[in-house]
C-alpha cells in the first residue's frame, strides 16, 4: 500500500473528528498527516478522549464519504462507494481493512459497517438508506449523520454548512 499522493490529499474536501467527553461533543479538523490510510486515521483517533471512541467523517472529491471509528484497539470503517477503491489510495485502504477484494464494478455500493454509529442512535438501516440517496452531496450525508448522532450544529459550523 503506497502513500497518498499530494493530489489525493488535496481532494479530501473535509476530514473531521468528533468525540464525546463528559457529555459534550467536540468536533475539529483532522490533521492532514493522519489521512494516509485507515490505519493512520485510526492511530490519530486513539489520541482523543471520547467515551465511546472517536469518529472520523471524511468527504473525498465531492464524490464519496468515509467513516472511521476507533474504540480502543477496534477500528470500524464505512465507505459509501466501494468502487472508489480502484482510483483512491484512501478508499483502497478502507477496502483492505474490511478484507474485501477490490472490484472494478462501477456500481456505487457501500462497504463496511453500516452500524458504525448505531449505538449513538443512527441505525444501520437508516445509514443504508442515507447512502442509497445518490442525490445528496457527501457533506450533506455527513451532516445528516452528525445531526442524528448529536453534534450536527458543531459539524455544520466547522464544515461551513451553517446558515450564519
Amino acid at each position: 500500500m503506497g502513500d497518498m499522493t499530494d493530489a489525493e490529499v488535496g481532494d479530501i474536501d473535509l476530514a473531521v473528528v468528533a468525540y464525546r467527553d463528559e457529555d459534550d461533543w467536540y468536533v475539529q479538523q483532522l490533521p492532514g498527516a493522519a489521512l494516509d490510510s485507515v490505519e493512520t486515521i485510526g492511530k490519530e483517533l486513539r489520541r482523543y478522549p471520547g467515551e465511546n471512541g472517536a469518529l472520523a467523517l471524511l468527504s473525498i472529491d465531492e464524490d464519496f464519504v468515509m467513516f472511521v471509528r476507533a474504540q480502543g484497539t477496534l477500528i470500524k470503517v464505512l465507505l459509501s462507494d466501494a468502487s472508489a477503491a480502484t482510483d483512491w489510495t484512501l478508499a483502497r485502504s478502507a477496502i483492505d481493512h474490511i478484507g474485501l477484494p477490490v472490484d472494478d464494478d462501477d456500481e456505487q455500493v457501500p462497504a463496511g459497517d453500516l452500524g458504525i454509529v448505531s449505538d449513538m442512535g443512527f441505525s444501520a438501516r437508516d445509514m443504508g438508506e442515507l447512502l442509497d440517496d445518490l442525490d445528496l452531496y457527501p457533506e450533506e450525508i455527513l451532516s445528516e449523520v452528525a445531526n442524528k448522532v448529536g453534534f450536527g450544529a458543531k459539524f455544520d459550523d466547522l464544515a461551513g454548512l451553517s446558515n450564519a
